[in-house]
């Protein structure tokens, strides 16, 4: 889900359609009675700033893709890290460390 609106309006993206196409849907609200949050979202933001404290300076939040930008070639999402060589394995140690703390505060 990447929007809603006051009148439960639900934008959907990367829905899976017939064969391989991908779809953005778009949900009147006459039709949703009510939404809940099931999972909290993933805080790419909190992430951004352990990262930050690791590779000082060298750290970009963008939110507009959902990702954090190390060192402008490793690529962090909430699905993992992309990328290869020493500064990469020590992003994904700072990566998992964070989604282990996060599994352990969640009930």
């Amino acid at each position: 889900m990447v929007g809603v609106d006051e009148n439960l309006n639900i934008v959907l993206n990367n829905v899976s359609g017939v064969g391989d196409k991908v779809f953005k849907v778009v949900i009147n609200g006459k039709f949703v009675q009510e939404l809940s949050l099931i999972e909290k979202p993933f805080d790419l933001k909190a992430l951004a700033d352990r990262l930050s404290k690791v590779f000082p300076g060298m750290v970009k939040l963008r939110e507009d893709i959902g990702a954090i930008i190390v060192m402008e070639k490793i690529k962090v999402t909430a699905e993992g890290v992309e990328g290869a060589g020493l500064a990469a394995e020590k992003v994904k140690t700072v990566y998992e460390q964070f989604i282990k703390e996060v599994k352990q505060t969640q009930p």
